[in-house]
Order: C-alpha cells, then structure tokens, then sequence
C-alpha cells in the first residue's frame, strides 16, 4: 500500500519531525498532488502543518489552468496556498531552459520557506526521477555525488529540502491518484524530445526495460541510494581531514590525503561559494590538480559560475571572480 511504504521511507531517512512546517511543491501534475494528498493525510499522526507553492514557468498556453487546479486543491484540502508566475523562455536566452525553470523553481520555494517561517520543501521526485537522473548523469560523466541522483533529504543553501516518494514508482502514484478519482494536470513537454531527460524517460529506459533488465528502474535507484551513503562517509572524512576548510585549502595538507578525499575537498571548496558542484566536471578537478602540482605560485584556474582558483605558495583559495 503507498501509504506504508510512503511513511515507511519518511522514517528510515528522518525526513519529517514533530511540528514541522511544510511547504510542498506542487505544480499539478501526479507525483506533487499524490505527496500532497498523502502528507495531507497524515497531518495530525505527524503533526505537521502544510502550506502549499505553486510556479508557473509560463511554457504552455494553458499553464494557468495549472495553477487554478492547484488553488481548487488547496481550498478543497483547506491548505493556505502561494502562487506565482514566471516568463522561463524570456529568460531562457541566458542558459539552458532546465536549468533556469530549475533555478527559479528553488528562488520561489525558498522565498516561501522564509515568508512563512516554514521548516522543510517537499518535492514529489518518484524512483522514475531517480532512474532517470542517475541515468543522465551517467551519460554527461559524473563522479560519486552525481551517481547518488537525489538525495532524500539534502541542504541546499541552508533550506532543507525531503522527497517522500522516492521509493515509490510512477505506476504506484498514478494507481493512488486513480482511486482517489483525481485527475491531475498533465505537462505535454513531458513529451518534447528536445530535452534531454525526455528523451531518457521516453526512448532510453523503456529500451533497457525491454531488451536488457526490465528492473532496471530498481536497479539505478538502488545503485543511487547505496553511493549516497558512500558519499556521506566521504564527505564526513573530508570535513574531518579539513577541518575549517572552507574556500582556503592548505596545498600540503591536502597532498596529505587520499585521492579521494582530496577531489571531495575540491568540490567541497566550490560548492561553498555556488551551493552546489552540478556544473563542475571531471575535467575542471584534473584542472586543479594540475594547478596544484604542475603550475607555478598565482597562476589560475577558471571554472564555471564565475568562480576560480588561484594558487598561492602554501595554500588554494577559491572565490568569485566579480569580487576580485
């Protein structure tokens, strides 16, 4: 039954405390409405308060119908609501569509969090989205951090941010919603073949349920879960190793450790100016390591997001280059 399992994984990864006050991201489609459904039904065992947010990306014609949906909802469940648009393709010029309508997804939910006093964002990624992204991450080359997908639960600049349904499949949520008699709203750019995890959902993961391993969602979101916890042990060991370590590295001290640990510092460093490490790549770390052991004192490497690193006589120091 989805509502064990749901509430079995709220417990296993300690998502949700006693009092806590959530907001949830809903945006109309089926995984948001089945984790508003199911943590609306669980408000007073877990006694926790819900307040929902809803961004319109403005990348359909009748996307306003979404949020009408959303604010029925919300008043038909008695669950205060936030609502609010934005124009992605007036601001897709400046960067991929993704990861604009993504970034502005987080500016909006955090804004939120912090006009209501709310404690945690819920976020209705399923073990599909799980499958899907360990997938892509895997085909653009990533480390150890990109494999373990999404986290259940994750810090991002300081908001804390749960996703519930993680273990739980698409089928499983579309099952719930049909039983509930809810007919959620369906995004048709789900369908578009120009973005690239469309084209993953779509094409590459039914081909290698099909020809190859039909559990292969299972086995990618298992892979994710198990690396997490590698991550975490090495993340704990890097900030052990390093510690105060923020933007500033001792080169010796550094030379001093695993190789693993080492990359993990690095990423660590950079992610403390930008809040996260998804535009760094293999290729920018063995930048820094030759910076490190190859290059002479004050010479630079330049990575994404406006930020670089010099290297000085004894030390690495990270920082943005528009505050230099």
């Amino acid at each position: 039954m989805i509502s064990e399992k749901f509430k079995k994984t709220i417990k296993k990864f300690n998502l949700i405390n006693k009092n806590d006050k959530i907001v949830i991201g809903v945006s109309g489609g089926p995984d948001s409405v089945a984790l508003l459904c199911l943590l609306n039904s669980l408000k007073k065992e877990l006694k926790i308060s819900l307040h929902i947010a809803h961004l319109d990306h403005m990348l359909r014609a009748d996307s306003n119908k979404d949020r009408e949906f959303v604010e029925k909802l919300a008043s038909k469940l008695n669950i205060p609501i936030t609502a609010a648009n934005i124009n992605v393709k007036a601001l897709a010029k400046k960067g991929s569509p993704e990861e604009i309508a993504r970034n502005a997804r987080l500016e909006f939910l955090f804004k939120v969090v912090k006009g209501i006093g709310a404690t945690k964002i819920a976020l209705g990624h399923n073990l599909d989205d799980q499958a899907e992204t360990v997938l892509m991450r895997l085909l653009r080359g990533t480390g150890l951090y990109g494999l373990s997908g999404m986290l259940p639960t994750r810090k991002i600049d300081g908001f804390q941010i749960i996703r519930p349904l993680i273990e739980i499949k698409r089928k499983e949520i579309e099952a719930y919603l049909r039983k509930k008699k809810i007919k959620p709203r369906l995004d048709i750019t789900n369908l578009e073949k120009i973005y690239f995890r469309n084209r993953i959902r779509n094409e590459l993961l039914p081909l290698l349920e099909k020809k190859y391993n039909k559990n292969i969602k299972e086995i990618l979101a298992n892979t994710a879960q198990s690396l997490g916890s590698d991550y975490d042990y090495l993340l704990s060991a890097s900030r052990r190793a390093m510690k105060g370590a923020k933007t500033k590295i001792n080169i010796n001290k550094l030379l001093k450790l695993h190789p693993a640990i080492q990359k993990l510092t690095l990423r660590r460093c950079y992610a403390n100016l930008k809040g996260d490490t998804r535009r760094l790549t293999f290729q920018h770390i063995r930048e820094i390591e030759d910076l490190i052991l190859n290059r002479p004192p004050n010479s630079i490497v330049d990575l994404p997001k406006g930020i670089s690193v010099i290297k000085k006589k004894k030390y690495l120091s990270f920082y943005l280059k528009k505050h230099q």
